[in-house]
């Protein structure tokens, strides 16, 4: 069991510091609205951990990728909220010609902690691939003699500590170059390159058979 353990260590971290949907939209909000707006993002990211393990655990996971119908249903709703993730930040890029420089706005003004964590929120549980992970991945490490919720929620505990730790980091690290990325054509460079990135996303996950 302990190499079980370290085995799942080892693989949930390489998997979560993998670049992704999570880590575009923690790099996109706190450049939006500083270290909190990140940090909560991130929150809700990880809370929907939790979602995926216990519908994983009861078998709801294997229901959804049995039945076309809400398996593409699911898809299309994630693919949506991505594609209008993605909108909202191009929309952002046109509307930013009369903005007062980035120097003359107070930190955290695009602050908004019930936002943030429900962007956080959705975008994980609204991802059909994390579902399909947690159905594949956790019952390697399930002790099927025992409860499947229990363990079940125990490894997503885990997987959302590393990934807190890991992109709070990441949002630290943008936070110090935040002047830097918002400051005139560099950020709405970035705004529309991350807008972009997400749309693409959102069609490439509804094209996805």
């Amino acid at each position: 069991m302990e190499n079980q353990l370290w085995t799942y260590l080892v693989a949930i971290t390489l998997l979560t510091m993998t670049p992704g949907v999570d880590t575009l939209l923690v790099i996109r909000n706190t450049t939006r609205g500083g270290f909190r707006d990140g940090a909560v993002s991130s929150f809700g990211i990880c809370s929907g951990l939790f979602v995926h393990a216990t519908v994983s655990a009861v078998g709801i996971s294997l229901i959804l990728l049995q039945s076309a119908i809400a398996f593409s249903l699911l898809k299309f709703a994630g693919a949506g909220y991505l594609i209008w993730l993605g909108g909202v930040s191009l929309r952002k890029v046109f509307s930013r010609e009369n903005e007062l420089p980035d120097s003359s706005v107070p930190k955290g003004l695009g602050f908004r902690p019930q936002r943030s964590f429900v962007e956080g929120f959705l975008s994980n549980v609204l991802n059909p691939k994390t579902i399909i992970f947690y159905m594949a991945f956790l019952p390697q490490f399930i002790d099927p003699s025992r409860s499947a919720l229990q363990q079940s929620l125990l490894l997503a505990g885990i997987h959302f500590l590393i990934a807190m730790v890991w992109q709070s980091a990441l949002a630290l690290l943008v936070k110090y170059a935040r002047s830097w990325l918002t400051q005139g054509k560099t950020g709405k460079f970035l705004e529309g390159l991350s807008g972009s990135i997400l749309m693409l996303l959102g069609l490439k996950l509804a094209l996805d058979r």
